[in-house]
């Protein structure tokens, strides 16, 4: 058996839940392996997010699952925008909710399990004016609201694999009070989103800590069986220079795994296990939720993504709705050949089961 595959006889996904030994995951209360082996599907390749066309153009979509289903997916990563769900602080929209049900539904349909990944804020000018003047504790209970609802629709589902609580979160690191809740840029989107805008003299994990909390426990009310999780940048371990404030072995103990992202380096993959490992050591399974050869050659990457089996549980690359083969038709790039050697690779690095 690979992966997350079961018989051909039974077409039903079942729920997938931690491993009994806390270092991977199985399929319902049986034994079966299941090894997450699939994409982030956060965008197109034209830049728009799911919620840009998921009502619009649905057929977009279909397309999409079923071509990662195609390539050898067993999960997909949807990351959810809060200024598409959340109104105002109390009321969520209906029509998203409404979509969301439709996308789990089609996740069923294609045997495909989901990541959802939470309270983007992506593209700065569909934040909700309201959301950046609450403060700390009002933003908290507005993204305690957007999960307690999206929880909800998903609790009835085993194609869901996990809730992401959010993508990239960070606890501010001086003292110096923040005036903007979204960090630095890339290719015109804030992947990264402060959880606080002032530490007063709290350390950055006890933020974290409360911020997580909140946040299960929201969860936890309407749904206490489907996994939870939080995407961490690699620089979220102690040491010295730029961190996050989501020290893991300080603020695992709500989540029932751990989602890095990492981005191994040309001439730096023995680095970039070294970090894999040190989150391996805090004891839960460890997924690497975002990586892809974007700073290291395609040879590089490959030799890092098999290396990385002795600690990772699951991996999680890009597919931005363009097939292999209208890659290969249209005008070369340096991104479309990237993108192009990364989709090859994985239809055939894809983890065996031992």
């Amino acid at each position: 058996m690979i992966a997350a595959d079961q018989p051909e006889g039974d077409r039903r996904l079942v729920r997938v839940r931690i491993a009994s030994d806390g270092r991977g995951f199985v399929l319902g209360d049986s034994q079966t392996p299941m090894v997450p082996w699939g994409f982030n599907f956060d965008r197109l390749d034209d830049g728009r997010l799911l919620e840009d066309f998921w009502e619009s153009e649905w057929p977009l979509v279909e397309s999409a699952f079923a071509e990662m289903k195609r390539l050898g997916a067993n999960v997909v990563r949807i990351h959810l925008q809060t200024g598409a769900f959340l109104d105002s602080p109390t009321r969520v929209r209906e029509s998203s909710l409404k979509q969301l049900r439709r996308l789990i539904e089609l996740a069923e349909r294609e045997r495909l399990y989901l990541n959802l990944t939470g309270l983007g804020c992506y593209h700065r000018e569909a934040v909700p004016a309201w959301f950046d003047e609450l403060d700390e504790q009002q933003r908290w209970a507005a993204q305690a609201v957007f999960w307690r609802a999206v929880a909800v629709v998903g609790r009835s589902s085993p194609a869901v694999f996990c809730y992401n609580l959010m993508n990239e979160p960070v606890v501010p690191g001086g003292d110096q009070k923040r005036t903007d809740w979204l960090g630095g840029g890339f290719g015109g989107k804030h992947f990264v989103q402060f959880i606080s805008l002032d530490r007063g003299g709290r350390p950055r994990p006890e933020i974290a800590r409360g911020w997580i909390a909140t946040l299960v426990d929201a969860i936890r009310e309407v749904d206490t069986e489907t996994l939870v999780t939080v995407g961490l940048v690699d620089w979220s371990l102690d040491g010295p220079g730029l961190t996050s404030g989501f020290i893991p072995d300080q603020i695992a103990e709500r989540l029932d795994f751990l989602a890095v992202h990492l981005y191994p380096e040309r001439g730096k993959v023995d680095e970039a296990l070294q970090k894999l490992e040190r989150f391996a050591k805090v004891g839960k399974p460890v997924v690497i939720e975002e990586t892809f050869p974007l700073r290291c050659d395609i040879d590089e990457f490959a030799d890092f993504l098999v290396r990385s089996r002795s600690s990772a549980s699951g991996w999680f690359g890009f597919y931005w709705g363009v097939t292999v083969e209208e890659y290969r038709e249209r005008e070369p790039s340096v991104g479309r050949a990237m993108m192009l050697g990364w989709l090859d690779l994985f239809r055939t690095a894809r983890p065996p089961v031992d």
